[in-house]
C-alpha cells in the first residue's frame, strides 16, 4: 500500500461511488429477512457486510483524517469490528445473525453518513495516507461483495424452500460443450513472482517481489468440470483412503462428505444448487466443478495421477495473460464452460469462474512486512494452517483481481467458489 494506484483524485472518487453502490445493488434481490441469515460459521449476514464495510472507512480513514468527524453510533466501532484485536473488542462471529438491531435502515443510514464524510474528505486537501486507505477500503469492500454473495448462496440453499438469488438461466453456450482438456508446457527456470511496488494496488501479502526457481511443468488448459468430477465420485473416490491426505480423510469421515457442497442425489440422480436454484448435473455437466475443498481437489488430482499447481507455477502462467474471464461484471454468478484455451497458447479460465486451489501453504514471502498498526492484522496473522487459492471467481470484481493476488482459506473450506486446475511435472 506504499504507492497510490489511482493517482487522479477524481478517478478515486468515481471508483469509490461505484464500489459502494454495487454493494447495495447486490442486495436488491434480497428481503430484509434474507439479509439476517448466517447459515454456517464461515459466513456472515448480508446486513453485517454492509455495516462492516462502512465501519472500515469510518475506523481507518474518517476517525484519523477528517477533522471534526462525528462517529455515527458509539456502539458501532466494536459491534461491526471483524477481527482487529488491537482496534476494539468485538462480538463472537458466530452470533452475527443475532444482530436484529440495528435495523437495515439504520445500517443504510450509516453507509450514507460515511459516504458523505468521505466525500468531504476527498474534496479537501486529503493527505496521501488517507487516499491510500480509501483505496485499500475499496478493495476490502470488493472482497466483501464476493463474500456477501457466497454467503447468501449458502443461506438460500439451506432454506427448505431453496429460493433462487437470480431468475432465468445461463445461455446455452455458457454451459455447453467445453474445449477439450489440453496441456500447456512451461520451461520453468528462475522467475519472479509477487506484486511490484509502484505497479498498481497490491495487498501486503503479495509483496515483496522475489525470485523463485521452477522446474519445467505443465498446466491443464481449463478447469475440471462437474462431469469429470462425477466420474471420481462414481469410482468411489470418497471411499478410498489411499487418495486422501490424512487430515482430508478424517474430514471426509467426520463430515460424511460424498460429493462437493451443494450436490444432492435425488432418486439416483445428482442435483446441484446454484444462484439460479437447483440444476440437474446433466444441465451443467460441462461447467467447472465448484465448492470443493483443498482436500477434495488434491484427492481428485491423485486419482488422475496428477497434482495441483504451486502458486508460483500458477502466477508464472497467469502473468502472461490479460485479466479476462467470467468475473462478477459478466452477471453469470456461476461458473461457465470453457470454450477454448486463451489464444490457444495459454490456459483458459485463469481468471474468474472458480478460485483455484494450489499446493502452496499460505506463508509470508521472503522479507514480508505487514502494514503498520491495526491494519497489520489484515493478512499477516492468518499465515498458519491455510492454503493459497489463485485467480478469482465468477463473483470477483474485475478491478479486484490480478496475477499476484493471493487468496487463502483452511483446506477444508468449501463454501467459496473454489475449483480445480490440474498440473504435472
Amino acid at each position: 500500500m506504499a504507492t497510490l494506484a489511482i493517482s487522479d483524485s477524481a478517478a478515486l472518487r468515481t471508483r469509490y461511488r461505484q464500489v459502494r453502490q454495487r454493494s447495495v445493488e447486490l442486495c436488491r434481490p434480497l428481503t430484509p429477512e434474507d439479509m439476517m441469515v448466517q447459515s454456517c460459521p464461515e459466513a456472515s449476514p448480508a446486513k453485517w457486510h454492509l455495516a462492516h464495510t462502512a465501519w472500515f472507512f469510518e475506523s481507518f480513514v474518517l476517525r484519523e483524517f477528517l477533522p471534526g468527524y462525528r462517529i455515527f453510533d458509539n456502539d458501532f466501532p466494536w459491534l461491526f469490528n471483524s477481527y482487529y484485536q488491537t482496534f476494539a473488542e468485538f462480538p463472537d462471529k458466530r452470533l452475527r445473525a443475532s444482530f436484529s438491531r440495528p435495523g437495515l435502515e439504520q445500517v443504510l443510514d450509516f453507509r450514507r453518513h460515511v459516504d458523505e464524510a468521505i466525500d468531504r474528505l476527498m474534496e479537501s486537501d486529503a493527505p496521501e495516507e488517507a487516499l491510500l486507505r480509501i483505496e485499500l477500503g475499496l478493495h476490502h469492500e470488493e472482497q466483501h461483495q464476493e463474500l456477501l454473495l457466497t454467503d447468501i448462496k449458502h443461506a438460500l440453499f439451506t432454506n427448505p424452500l431453496q429460493p433462487a438469488y437470480l431468475t432465468g438461466d445461463l445461455d446455452e453456450q455458457d454451459r455447453g460443450k467445453p474445449a477439450p482438456l489440453e496441456w500447456i508446457a512451461y520451461d520453468g527456470g528462475l522467475i519472479e513472482i509477487g506484486q511490484d511496488e509502484g505497479n498498481g494496488f497490491g495487498f501486503d501479502n503479495e509483496r515483496p517481489r522475489h525470485k523463485v526457481w521452477l522446474e519445467p511443468y505443465r498446466l491443464a488448459s481449463r478447469l475440471v468440470t462437474c462431469a469429470e468430477f462425477a466420474e471420481f465420485i462414481a469410482d468411489r473416490g470418497y471411499e478410498r483412503a489411499d487418495l486422501w491426505l490424512s487430515a482430508g480423510w478424517d474430514t471426509v469421515r467426520d463430515q460424511h462428505w460424498q460429493a462437493p457442497l451443494y450436490w444432492r442425489k435425488v432418486d439416483g440422480a445428482w442435483t446441484i444448487g446454484s444462484m439460479r436454484g437447483k440444476r440437474r448435473l446433466e444441465e451443467i455437466a460441462n461447467t467447472p466443478v465448484a465448492h470443493v475443498s483443498l482436500f477434495e481437489a488434491d484427492a481428485y488430482a491423485r486419482w488422475r495421477g496428477l497434482r495441483l499447481p504451486t502458486e508460483a507455477e500458477w502466477e508464472h502462467a497467469a502473468s502472461k495473460v490479460a485479466v479476462e474471464g467470467n468475473l462478477l461484471e459478466n452477471g453469470h454468478f456461476e461458473p461457465v464452460a470453457a470454450q477454448k484455451p486463451y489464444l490457444s497458447q495459454h490456459p483458459a479460465q485463469l481468471f474468474g469462474d472458480c478460485w483455484e486451489w494450489t499446493a502452496s501453504a499460505y506463508l509470508g514471502y521472503p522479507g514480508f512486512s505487514p502494514l503498520g498498526g491495526s491494519l497489520g492484522e489484515y493478512n499477516g496473522k492468518f499465515m498458519s494452517g491455510q492454503m493459497v487459492l489463485r485467480g478469482g471467481s465468477c463473483l470477483t470484481p474485475a478491478q479486484h483481481i490480478r496475477a499476484s493476488y493471493r487468496n487463502f482459506f483452511p483446506p477444508e473450506t468449501r463454501w467459496q467458489f473454489s475449483g480445480i486446475r490440474l498440473a504435472s511435472s
